[in-house]
């Protein structure tokens, strides 16, 4: 499989969030590779989008955001969680789509490990467990996705009965308006 450049992510967040679906994303871990296909992702539009990171404007923060797009932005809640980010778009409008969640297809035994031995069904079901399974931190902050350590495929994409469009979730300080766009996508039966 060829792997994605940054073209692919020179669109806008929405498009480029649905367009993931089914794409593996792989990591390179102490000799072994890690990954799984990619299930859910988020999309985040900019600073007229309350929920995005960049609806305050550029801090140091978001400076990644607003640069070229097919860069990873990755960021620390609850001072525990990492969650994985890659910027879309064009450059000085900050977007980005959020890596939800992957189901699990290589080095689970190693991913197990680093997940304290969850089950595979629960390794990598949320934005920071899959952070911690892939040991995804801080470090991948601004790196693009052509990186050496972490990449993404390319796979055809899943047909449209498979893929379901939702408001996207734990984002209760947005506007009403923005917490019921439809900008979280699934891809069922997986």
């Amino acid at each position: 499989m060829s792997r994605l450049t940054r073209d692919f992510f020179a669109r806008d967040a929405v498009t480029v969030a649905r367009d993931l679906l089914g794409k593996p994303l792989l990591r390179s871990h102490g000799g072994e590779i890690l990954g799984g296909i990619i299930v859910e992702t988020e999309a985040y539009l900019g600073e007229e989008d309350s929920a995005c990171h960049a609806a305050k404007g550029r801090t140091p923060r978001t400076q990644v955001m607003y640069g070229a797009a097919g860069h990873y932005y990755v960021y620390l809640i609850y001072g525990m969680y990492h969650m994985l980010n890659i910027v879309t778009g064009a450059q000085d409008h900050p977007q980005a789509v959020l890596i939800r969640a992957l189901r699990p297809v290589r080095g689970m035994e190693i991913m197990q490990e680093l997940r304290g031995g969850v089950a595979e069904k629960r390794l990598c079901d949320g934005p920071g467990k899959l952070c911690q399974a892939l040991a995804i931190d801080r470090e991948f902050n601004a790196r693009p996705v052509e990186s050496a350590a972490l990449w993404l495929n390319d796979a055809p994409l899943p047909g449209e009965k498979r893929i379901m469009a939702a408001p996207r979730v734990g984002i209760g300080y947005a506007s009403e308006e923005d917490q019921r766009r439809p900008w979280r996508f699934v891809l069922q039966g997986c």
